[in-house]
């Protein structure tokens, strides 16, 4: 599994930071970071949860 963000449809709410902090990450100047793109099997519900939650629909997940 892989996810991805798009940098121009992201707002840096972090509600996937919220929800999957070991995944995600937001910097102090609000770019969100994906720190583990290939999704650990462990945090794939998470990162899932996360995916349809975004409010902008900025994150991709190939499964």
């Amino acid at each position: 599994m892989r996810v991805a963000v798009d940098p121009l449809v992201c707002e840096a709410n972090g509600v996937c930071v919220g929800l999957a902090p070991e995944v995600f990450d937001l910097s102090d100047d609000d770019e969100l970071t994906i720190l583990a793109p290939d999704v650990p099997a462990a945090e794939a519900d998470r990162v899932r949860h996360a995916v349809r939650s975004c409010p902008k629909a900025a994150l991709t997940l190939e499964e």
